[in-house]
């Protein structure tokens, strides 16, 4: 059941960034039944998460605004800002940061209350209005192209504002983090400029709930080994601790309720 929770969550969100899914590519990526997916898509159908089509599904243009504006900022919120809290006691006051975007970033950024002299860099405009009464921070916003649907900037411009700057950690979120893929997203245009942001940066502290964890985005952002720390919450798939303290990753798990 969970399997099937987790897969029609995925199948939502592909939909949600493609606009439009088949069931044949489907079947291919998940590994399970042309028969499966078809089952899937009915159900997301009847509960108005996607319109279905001849051979696959479109998008609800109804969920995609749900989704985006409130649904992200309610999911796991609880494991976010514990995951939040956790990460802001790694910043040292006088860092050099960059933040990448997302909900669980957003609780990184408003729980470094508190901290002096910190020199953040971001692309999420919900993070840097999370930091914007932050007086002893000095936040540079990278601009660019706005992903209406994230809150975040991206492109070319968003990329220059990046790349010459040397910082001493970054914040990376993630929609995926799988032990043979890595850090990885669905969107094209992030990963390209999450990975500018691993270049610049000495220190990469990956920030995910466990729900994403053993789960894969079509482009990779970096290998684990990059990763210095992870923080995640209690529910992590059997087996991935040791995996990713073998590979020498920091593991911080902060013990929450589901």
């Amino acid at each position: 059941m969970r399997n099937t929770i987790k897969r029609r969550e995925k199948i939502t969100y592909l939909t949600q960034e493609n606009g439009q899914v088949e069931v044949e590519s489907l079947a291919r990526e998940f590994g399970v039944s042309t028969v499966t997916i078809r089952n899937d898509l009915n159900t997301l159908h009847k509960n108005g998460l996607v319109v279905r089509t001849r051979g696959g599904a479109v998008l609800s243009t109804h969920l995609t605004r749900e989704l985006s504006l409130k649904d992200r900022y309610s999911k796991h919120s609880l494991w976010k800002k514990a995951i939040g809290e956790a990460v802001a006691n790694l910043i040292t006051d006088g860092d050099s940061l960059i933040l990448d975007s997302g909900t669980t970033i957003e609780e990184v950024a408003k729980a470094l209350k508190g901290h002096k002299n910190l020199f953040i860099a971001t692309n999420g405009l919900n993070i840097s209005l999370a930091l914007a009464e932050q007086e002893s921070c000095e936040v540079i916003v990278t601009g660019g192209a706005l992903r209406k649907k994230s809150f975040s900037f991206y492109g070319r411009h968003a990329e220059e504002a990046l790349r010459n700057l040397r910082v001493d950690k970054l914040i990376l979120g993630a929609d995926g983090v799988d032990l043979e893929s890595g850090i990885t997203t669905f969107f094209e245009p992030e990963a390209a400029l999450n990975r500018i942001m691993c270049e610049v940066s000495r220190e990469i502290i990956a920030v995910v709930d466990s729900s994403k964890l053993n789960q894969r985005g079509f482009h990779m952002i970096c290998g684990l080994e990059k990763i210095s720390t992870m923080v995640t919450n209690n529910d992590v798939p059997e087996g991935y601790r040791a995996e990713l303290e073998k590979l020498g990753i920091d593991l911080i798990i902060v013990e929450t309720n589901p």
